[in-house]
């Protein structure tokens, strides 16, 4: 083979490369919010915020690496379900899911977490923008059961009852009781 063609293959795998990594990275963007990844002492501190039991059902919403699925799979011996957008993330989490063989407690769905149900969910976790929280808010309280909790990192909803907050990492918890007047 000669040196012109390895040089070719060489370009067109980073050419693909390239477009592959770019894809990654603003796919989210493009549908939704930015991927930031979380930190896994700030994960842990979120899933523990929300009181988890054993065996509850978690919803990650914009699940990302599944890293929030993964710590409360193990560390919280939850179920978890996540819903993710962009189709790159969810098959990376898939795998990932499969490959700590976690596959019998978490789920990945790939979709818009506006056209899913959440009756079944006990706590709720999200990452998003303050825009999307505002337009998932009256969702939430129509969907989710009275003992539900949800766990918002970085930004707030306003008609949710915050029942914790750390204001130095920016965690917001919530449920769905009002408290009487």
């Amino acid at each position: 083979m000669s040196i012109m063609l390895i040089i070719y293959y060489f370009l067109i795998a980073f050419v693909v490369l390239g477009l592959l990594i770019f894809l990654f990275f603003s796919w989210s963007i493009i549908k939704g919010a930015p991927w930031s990844p979380t930190s896994k002492e700030k994960v842990i501190k979120m899933l523990s915020m929300a009181n988890i039991k054993s065996n509850e059902l978690v919803y990650d919403l914009g699940c990302g690496d599944g890293r929030v699925l993964i710590i409360a799979a193990r560390e919280f011996n939850a179920r978890a379900i996540g819903i993710e957008i962009d189709p790159i993330r969810y098959l990376w989490c898939k795998l990932r899911i499969r490959v700590l063989g976690l596959k019998d407690k978490v789920q990945v769905i790939r979709g818009n977490f506006f056209n899913e149900d959440f009756s079944k969910a006990d706590i709720i976790i999200c990452f998003l923008l303050q825009s999307t929280n505002d337009k998932l808010e009256s969702k939430l309280l129509a969907e989710l059961q009275p003992h539900a909790r949800v766990v918002s990192n970085r930004f707030v909803f306003s008609d949710l009852h915050l029942i914790g907050k750390d204001e130095e990492q920016e965690i917001y918890a919530y449920d769905l009781i009002i408290p009487k007047s």
